[in-house]
C-alpha cells in the first residue's frame, strides 16, 4: 500500500511538472494567432515590391489586401459611394486635382503621422492631416531628341511656342476628360494663360493641328515618334520621369535617354498623391502603421522604380537613373485645389466644345 501511494505521488508530481511546462510555453509563440486583414483601396497604377509589403505584414501580423479600383477618379468615386459601408481601411492615390472633392465628402479621418517630419513641406496641402503626401511627379511635354536634331529644329521654349507654324502637327495630347495626364496638361494651360485665355490658346493649338487621343498609352506608344519609331508626333504630353523609363526598359543598354522634357515655367503640372485613413475603419491602429510605413524611407525609396514618381520623404535616396536622365521643373504650374474642385468639370466641358466639336 505504501508503495502504491509512493508511485501515485510520483505520478501526480510528473503531471504537475508537465502542466507547468505547458503553461510557461504558451505565451512564447503567437504563430497560431491568425493575422488581421488590412484593406487598402488604390488606383490601378499602384505598385510596390512584394518583399517590402511582406516585411510589413510579418512585423505587424497582418495581411494587406490591395483593392485596385480603376483610375484615380474611379477609385475615389468607389470610396465615396461606399462611405457608409467602407470597403477599405486606407485609401491611396487621391491627387491634388481631386483633393478638395475627397475632403468635402468627409471620407477620411485625421492622422498626423510622426513621419511627416521628413516629408517635403511644400507637398503638405491638407492642414487637417486627413490626406498626407506620399509622392509627386510632373506632367510635361516630352520630345524626341533624334527628330529635332535630324531636322535641325529648335525646341519650343514655352507653351506659347507650340502654336508656331514650325510645330504644326507635331504635338499629341490626351483628352482631359478621359486621361489624368491630359487633365494635368489642361491645368498647366489654365495656370499659364488664365481662366479667360486658355481657350484661345487651345483654339490656336487646334488650328496648328494638335493631335488629341483618349489615353496616355495611345499617345506615347502609338503617336510619339521616339517610343514607337513609327509615330508622327515628336512632342507628347507625358511625365518627366519617362526619359528614365526609356533607359530602364530599353531592349539594349543605353548611356543616354532618347527623350527629354521641356521644363520651362508653367509648362509642367505637378501631381501630388496622398494617402488617408478611411472613416469607419475597424483597424485604426493598423491603418496608422500602414500610413507611417508608406511615408517611411524604406517604402519611399521603393517608389521611384515601381511607379516612376518622386518620393515625398526628403531622406529617400533616388535611383541613379532619376538623377541622370530626368529634368525637374523649378517652377511647375499649380492651381488651388479648391478652384480645381469648383471649376474642373466646367473647364473640361469648355475644352471639349472648343477642341473636339
Amino acid at each position: 500500500m505504501k508503495n502504491n501511494q509512493k508511485y501515485l505521488l510520483i505520478f501526480i508530481s510528473l503531471l504537475m511538472v508537465l502542466n507547468a511546462c505547458q503553461v510557461r510555453s504558451t505565451p512564447i509563440s503567437n504563430q497560431n494567432v491568425m493575422p488581421k486583414v488590412l484593406n487598402v483601396m488604390t488606383h490601378d497604377s499602384f505598385s510596390v515590391s512584394e518583399s517590402i509589403i511582406s516585411e510589413f505584414e510579418k512585423q505587424n501580423n497582418v495581411k494587406v489586401n490591395f483593392l485596385l479600383s480603376g483610375d484615380t477618379g474611379a477609385a475615389l468615386n468607389r470610396a465615396i459611394l461606399t462611405k457608409n459601408s467602407p470597403q477599405a481601411d486606407v485609401f491611396y492615390g487621391t491627387d491634388n486635382t481631386f483633393m478638395s472633392r475627397a475632403l468635402s465628402e468627409n471620407i477620411f479621418e485625421p492622422y498626423k503621422s510622426d513621419e511627416l517630419i521628413n516629408i517635403n513641406d511644400d507637398l503638405e496641402l491638407d492642414k487637417s492631416y486627413r490626406l498626407l503626401p506620399v509622392d509627386y511627379g510632373d506632367v510635361c511635354i516630352n520630345y524626341d531628341k533624334k527628330f529635332f536634331s535630324e531636322n535641325k529644329l529648335s525646341l519650343p521654349e514655352s507653351l506659347s511656342d507650340l502654336v508656331n507654324p514650325e510645330y504644326k502637327g507635331l504635338l499629341v495630347v490626351e483628352n482631359p476628360a478621359t486621361s489624368s495626364p491630359g487633365l494635368s496638361f489642361l491645368m498647366a494651360t489654365i495656370a499659364e494663360f488664365g481662366n479667360n485665355g486658355y481657350l484661345d490658346y487651345w483654339k490656336k493649338l487646334k488650328e496648328n493641328d494638335v493631335v488629341v487621343v483618349n489615353d496616355w498609352e495611345t499617345a506615347y506608344y502609338t503617336n510619339f515618334s521616339a517610343s514607337s519609331g513609327k509615330g508622327n508626333q515628336p512632342l507628347v504630353v507625358s511625365y518627366n520621369t519617362s526619359p528614365a523609363a526609356e533607359v530602364i526598359f530599353s531592349d539594349h543598354p543605353l548611356t543616354d535617354s532618347p527623350t527629354s522634357s521641356i521644363i520651362s515655367e508653367n509648362s509642367c503640372f505637378r501631381q501630388i498623391e496622398f494617402v488617408g485613413i478611411l472613416s469607419g475603419t475597424h483597424e485604426r491602429a493598423l491603418a496608422e502603421k500602414f500610413v507611417d510605413f508608406m511615408l517611411s524611407q524604406t517604402f519611399q525609396e521603393d517608389l521611384p522604380l515601381q511607379m516612376f514618381v518622386y518620393p515625398a520623404n526628403v531622406k529617400a535616396t533616388l535611383p541613379e537613373e532619376f538623377t541622370k536622365f530626368i529634368s525637374v521643373p523649378q517652377k511647375p504650374a499649380s492651381l488651388d485645389p479648391e478652384l480645381i474642385a469648383k471649376e474642373r468639370e466646367v473647364w473640361i466641358n469648355a475644352w471639349t466644345d472648343e477642341v473636339l466639336r
